[in-house]
């Protein structure tokens, strides 16, 4: 894989680098911190022509999907990714053996199905729902989860700043939000994402598909600003990390 824009080696554009050296840039900084990870096609599709993300990732955006779950203590994700993309618990890998924690986030309260089923081996499962999903839909989480696994944030929605609280407070301190668009629209109004790890996949679909962030505009009129951190390639996907200013 190739570096294009990196500020620790700002004198060696395109060195190619190995697998240790690529998980040491990727490594996120000290203490609390959210990244998102989004896959977005060069005509701004968050999905491919089937509906899913997964029809556009390539092998250099998976090589970089491992190595950002190697480095989160929780994948954050919404319900409806969690059904649309097939989600399960997660896997613990050689470099990271204990496996992130799966947390998907929900206001009706429902548990999807890649949740509910423990997987063995594999990481924790947690809910985050809000006090509008009900008595009965929180009961009925606690009792497919357990006590401890149903986190209530927010009262008419769900309050993701209170809940990456709750999280940094169970020691999930470093946060990959995987998506979806909605959910990352929602955590970057509410000011708690620090970076947007992207990958630009080298294909166009056309069509009417969502883009990597939809729901209101953000901070009108300018929007997040952001500042590139790194850019790498490899068989023409292009990968980067966006640090959010503050």
């Amino acid at each position: 894989m190739r570096v294009l824009l990196d500020p620790r080696r700002p004198s060696s554009p395109g060195a190619r680098v190995g697998a240790g050296e690529l998980a040491e840039i990727y490594a996120p900084p000290r203490g609390r911190w959210v990244r998102s990870n989004m896959v977005t096609t060069l005509d701004g599709s968050a999905v491919g022509a089937d509906g899913r993300s997964g029809s556009v990732n390539t092998p250099a955006d998976h090589r970089v999907f491992a190595l950002l779950r190697d480095h989160a203590d929780a994948v954050l994700v919404g319900a409806g990714t969690v059904r649309d993309e097939g989600y399960t618990r997660v896997r613990p890998t050689r470099r990271s053996p204990v496996a992130a924690a799966l947390v998907v986030v929900t206001g009706s309260g429902r548990v999807p199905e890649g949740l509910r089923t423990p997987t063995e081996g594999r990481g924790s499962g947690l809910l985050v729902t809000c006090e509008a999903a009900g008595a009965r839909a929180l009961s009925r989480a606690r009792s497919a989860l357990g006590e401890e696994s149903v986190l209530v944030c927010g009262d008419d929605r769900v309050d993701v700043a209170a809940a990456l609280d709750r999280l940094a407070e169970r020691g999930l301190r470093h946060v990959l939000l995987e998506g979806g668009p909605s959910l990352l629209g929602t955590a970057l109004a509410a000011g708690v994402v620090d970076e947007l790890a992207v990958t630009v996949a080298p294909v166009v679909v056309g069509g009417d598909f969502p883009r990597i962030v939809t729901g209101p505009a953000l901070a009108a009129p300018d929007g997040v600003s952001l500042r590139p951190h790194l850019l790498v390639e490899q068989g023409g996907t292009l990968l980067g990390l966006w640090r959010v200013r503050r």
